[in-house]
């Protein structure tokens, strides 16, 4: 057996040695960091929606947009963080320049959070004469947040593939433990998430938000410590360039030749000579207008000293035109799948917002508003431990298969969702009518916090459905030298579902706001407001979004991913036609 890993190098350039690189420790140094990125993150977004009302005096729309609008940052920045990572910096510093990003950024809001100039004198928000915060307050505030969304969207990019690179998929033993620490991976996500909305949002409601941002931003930096310090541990991978960069380089050359005709044989547009045949992509009749990339013209090659290599922005092989299409094939699934993150960001928003109102306390404890999540925390671990432990071998009894495939676990999320909002509204309704029984302005309603359980419940078993299919159908389904952008192309999905939250609100905050008495759907109050009916049209939007969703699974044939060339084969592979 080999003692070095063929596709791996340590920090100092040479053939990674197996026996001091890589492996399980380097790979628990990477997963501290991201321990500690999602204790930071959701420590923040699930208790922010209280801070804004309570302590900034904002509306409940209006801060429902900020924390939507925060989310959704962060999740489009990881398409930033991954093109840097595999054109510029590599993994590796990436993690370490966004590490030291977030920090500042935790920095930041424990500052703007304690100075007393950085937020308004204190008041009841529903006041007429309660003053909101000013522009420069909210200023440093955003700054801070966006520090933040920038350091977590660098981060995410890069921390799940520097884990794996950790271990070599030739290696049997290797690939093993591989498998283990994806599981062990999300296990840890998950319990970094347990401990923000538990301990970290007590912390801030009962001792101060100034210690437990400040917990974030000494945790962060002793994790960028213990991460640089297995500097020599770890292997590292040389990147074939962003497939961002190939994408729209097939594009591009398509454009070019827009008006050309296609050959009446497909023999005859280019594929690379170097490419062995056993990973070729055939041809296929979608979107031809594509296949105008890999016509041969005059000027497509550039001559060097002793050969000639194709200019990828003129002319692209078969083989990775296929690829792009291969990507673009999984637009419709793509498209159908960000309403339930829009559906899920009501859980860290409005349903804060109702908690807050609620009865909370059992005994003398008084639970905060942002830990009613550990609900939705714990319908995720609940839902994947039943789903290996029963449904997986029951249904492998019945159909003979090992688990639901990837388009109905997606399919049951969505369904989940749906009856998630249902359940909202209908708890919304019995909290408004206890509210006007009792009077719209009482603080703390007799009404037990409990009641929103079962939204909580719902939406969190449809995340451990979607989560898990979203990620297995783009994995599996995308060209191999591509997983980096179809993990993107997946985690873009959750920001546009929070943009299109902050996009619905103030739609529905406009459009049903009469006048100052009658506040519409989404008053500045919620015992005011008509909550119920924004959950019923995000169930009915969810219902026709399922529709919409079968269509386009029904319409979508799997492909084996087998089938697909690595990019590190192209960039790396070349024969002398294409590379000199």
């Amino acid at each position: 057996m080999s003692l070095t890993v063929a596709d791996a190098v340590d920090y100092k350039g040479s053939p990674a040695d197996k026996s001091k690189t890589g492996g399980w420790v380097p790979a628990t140094l990477i997963l501290g960091i991201e321990i500690v990125e999602r204790l930071s993150t959701m420590g923040i977004a699930v208790n922010l929606v209280t801070y804004l009302g309570g302590t900034m005096h904002l509306a409940s729309s209006n801060s429902a947009n900020i924390v939507t609008d925060f989310m959704g940052t962060s999740f489009l920045l990881c398409l930033l963080g991954g093109f840097l990572a595999d054109s510029f910096l590599g993994r590796y510093k990436t993690i370490a320049i966004f590490a030291l990003i977030q920090t500042l950024g935790t920095g930041m809001l424990t500052v703007a959070t304690s100075l007393p100039q950085l937020r308004p004198p204190p008041c009841n928000r529903h006041d007429v004469n309660c003053q909101p915060a000013n522009g420069f307050q909210m200023g440093i505030l955003y700054l801070a947040l966006y520090l933040i969304a920038l350091g977590t969207g660098g981060l995410k990019s890069s921390v799940s593939g520097f884990g794996t690179d950790q271990f070599d998929e030739k290696d049997d033993k290797e690939k093993a433990q591989m498998a283990y620490f994806f599981n062990r991976f999300f296990f840890f996500i998950s319990l970094g998430t347990l401990t923000a909305v538990t301990v970290l949002v007590y912390i801030q409601d009962e001792v101060g938000r100034i210690w437990a941002y400040g917990v974030c931003s000494v945790s962060m930096f002793i994790a960028i410590i213990i991460f640089l310090l297995g500097t020599k541990r770890y292997r590292y991978k040389k990147s074939a360039g962003s497939p961002i960069v190939h994408i729209f380089q097939v594009i591009v050359a398509a454009i070019r030749k827009r008006k050309m005709d296609l050959p009446y044989d497909a023999a005859m547009l280019y594929e690379s000579t170097s490419t062995p045949e056993a990973i070729r992509i055939q041809h296929t009749q979608e979107f031809r207008i594509l296949d105008k990339a890999a016509i041969i013209t005059e000027g497509d090659f550039e001559e060097h000293a002793s050969c000639s290599a194709p200019n990828p922005w003129k002319l692209s092989s078969v083989t990775r035109v296929e690829e792009v299409k291969m990507m673009a094939r999984l637009l419709p699934i793509w498209a159908t799948t960000i309403i339930f993150w829009t559906t899920y960001a009501q859980m860290i928003t409005f349903s804060v917002e109702q908690a807050s109102t609620m009865e909370r306390t059992i005994g003398n404890f008084q639970i905060p508003a942002g830990s009613l999540t550990v609900f939705f925390v714990a319908a995720i671990l609940i839902t994947l431990a039943l789903y290996d432990r029963i449904i997986m071998p029951l249904w492998k009894k019945w159909k003979g298969k090992p688990g639901f495939t990837n388009l109905q676990r997606i399919a049951i999320g969505l369904v989940l969702s749906v009856i998630g909002m249902a359940a909202a509204a209908l708890a919304e309704q019995k909290r408004l009518t206890v509210a006007k029984s009792v009077g719209r302005n009482t603080s703390t309603l007799p009404i037990s916090v409990f009641l929103l359980i079962p939204q909580f419940f719902f939406v969190g078993a449809g995340e451990a459905f979607i989560y898990t299919g979203q990620l297995d159908f783009f994995i599996t389904q995308s060209p191999k030298g591509m997983k980096t952008m179809s993990t993107g192309l997946f985690l873009t999905t959750l920001s546009l579902g929070f943009f299109i939250s902050s996009f619905l609100v103030s739609v529905i905050k406009k459009t049903t706001k009469s006048n100052a008495i009658a506040q519409g759907w989404l008053a500045d109050n919620i015992n005011y407001g008509r909550l119920d009916l924004f959950y019923w049209l995000l169930a009915a939007l969810g219902v026709t979004n399922f529709a919409i969703y079968l269509n386009c699974a029904t319409w979508y044939k799997p492909r084996k991913p087998k089938s697909a060339i690595p990019m590190e084969t192209l960039h790396n592979g070349h024969g002398a036609e294409d590379k000199c």
